[in-house]
């Protein structure tokens, strides 16, 4: 283990196989649970941001289709790190520096927030939402393909489900905390939000400090040669065909845009949707809110345990078609039954995003991180359906006692649309089979590191344990 440790590097070439390749699971867990961090971290920052929705709309006297702003902003920031300045950084340095300039990026714009919260400034509080996701965006756009590569492959989408747990709890503790701490007493007015602005100074004492022990944690690099290796050993790669015709990952990309949205959608109407249809004040709302995101973090443990024994990819289907059939009746629904649907959404929601960045980067071997820029990418659904989600819910203001609920029938559409990849990794053998390869290898759990030179033994019969970190150059006529 140590000897994958050795060498702590901000730069290492994508066209070099280390020893991370075939990393065993013990060697991969003080990474991952460093990794796990960061999930807790942005899983904070959504939780609150739709808290903040609702209260915003009430001290700020805005609509609901201004106050969706806030969404558009968080996650129009998504594309612009994941296929702009992120994804740079991670195919010319690696994950490490991405991990950093993500930290940095949320501490800045936690620091901007803080003086926009105190001069009631929704446009400039916008605008330090847009960095903040520029920074929870580099973070996803690094974590997400980490958690997947670093490690045994078989066991990539429980260990990106487990630690998608933890941003479920962080969207727990966010509304808990809107309700209990923030709006206790001062309900809607002025004084509430200038609680929120030590919460945002506190989170950017708190990144900038991960951001030094990331920085002197020794994280191993997976490149784009270990996980053609990967590909190559299980015969399952698609690299060999050029990125173009990767249509996989553009329909993973596809599907990410449209459940991303709906489920960004759905928990950013909660407390309007708990507010119309049940008549209960924001701060009771923001605590069935809490409840709700309860149920997302409990469906994330649950899924991972089920993944354990059943193919993901089933669970994956029986997730998403869940969503579909629970949402549908919240759309008329009334009070705690109209709720009890959303809870159980949300439940069946929790395993999606992270299965669908594991399965649609199976098999892209050396397109890997360039692949992973496109998946999170995906993210910027939640900029869209929002929008057209509060539109929606305006346009029947006056008309209906509950025009959010109504509205659900957005998210409802694109959860269908979402729902195609679920059915061809299900049905269609071109995506089966490569996700099934990758789910029955033993690399990192059988004769580890058996390709590496350190393990193997010299013309002299002695091995070479005094080596540095063993690099192999990637034959690139090899995989042309």
């Amino acid at each position: 283990m140590g000897k994958i440790f050795k060498k702590n590097s901000l730069k290492i070439s994508d066209t070099t196989r280390t020893r991370a390749s075939e990393l065993t699971l013990r060697e991969s867990i003080y990474p991952l649970c460093l990794v796990t961090i960061l999930f807790f971290l942005w899983g904070f920052s959504y939780g609150l941001l739709d808290t903040l929705n609702k209260h915003f709309q009430e001290t700020l006297k805005i609509t609901p289709s201004r106050s969706s702003g806030l969404q558009a902003a968080y996650f129009g920031a998504y594309p612009l790190a994941s296929l702009g300045h992120a994804n740079w950084i991670l195919r010319h340095y690696g994950y490490k520096p991405v991990f950093l300039w993500g930290l940095i990026l949320y501490g800045v714009g936690s620091l901007i927030a803080w003086p926009c919260i105190l001069y009631r400034s929704f446009g400039g509080f916008c605008a330090a939402i847009f960095v903040i996701g520029n920074g929870l965006g580099a973070l996803e756009t690094a974590a997400n393909p980490y958690l997947t590569v670093c490690g045994p492959p078989k066991y990539a989408e429980i260990r990106i489900n487990l630690a998608q747990a933890f941003n479920g709890i962080g969207t727990v503790v966010a509304p808990v905390l809107g309700s209990y701490v923030f709006f206790k007493d001062t309900a809607d007015n002025v004084e509430s939000l200038k609680n929120v602005q030590w919460v945002y100074l506190a989170i950017a004492c708190f990144v900038f400090l991960l951001a030094v022990v990331f920085y002197f944690s020794p994280i191993p690099e997976v490149t784009d040669a270990d996980m053609a290796f990967q590909a190559e050993e299980t015969h399952a790669g698609t690299d060999v065909k050029p990125f173009r015709k990767q249509y996989r990952l553009f329909h993973a990309t596809f599907a990410q845009f449209c459940y991303t949205g709906a489920q960004v959608g759905i928990a950013g109407a909660f407390i309007n949707y708990v507010v119309e249809t049940k008549g209960t004040s924001s701060q009771t709302a923001s605590r069935f809110l809490a409840g709700a995101q309860g149920a997302f973090a409990v469906g994330r443990f649950v899924g991972s345990f089920l993944m354990k024994y059943v193919r993901p990819r089933w669970v994956f289907l029986f997730y998403m078609t869940m969503c579909i059939v629970f949402i549908a009746p919240s759309i008329t629904q009334r009070g705690n039954i109209g709720m009890s649907m959303l809870y159980i959404t949300l439940f069946f929601e929790s395993i999606i995003f992270p299965t669908i960045v594991a399965l649609g980067m199976r098999g892209l071997g050396k397109y890997s991180k360039r692949g992973s820029g496109f998946i999170v990418g995906g993210v910027a659904g939640g900029a869209v359906v929002p929008p057209l989600l509060f539109a929606a819910r305006d346009s029947q203001e006056g008309k209906t006692d509950a025009p959010t609920a109504l509205a659900m029938t957005v998210p409802l559409c694109f959860f269908v649309a979402a729902w195609s990849y679920t059915l061809c990794v299900n049905f269609v053998p071109a995506y089966r089979d490569v996700a099934d390869k990758f789910t029955t290898t033993e690399i990192g759990i059988v004769d580890a590191h058996n390709h590496d030179e350190e393990s193997q033994v010299d013309n002299q019969g002695v091995k070479a344990k005094d080596e540095p970190l063993h690099a192999e150059v990637l034959d690139s006529e090899k995989k042309a």
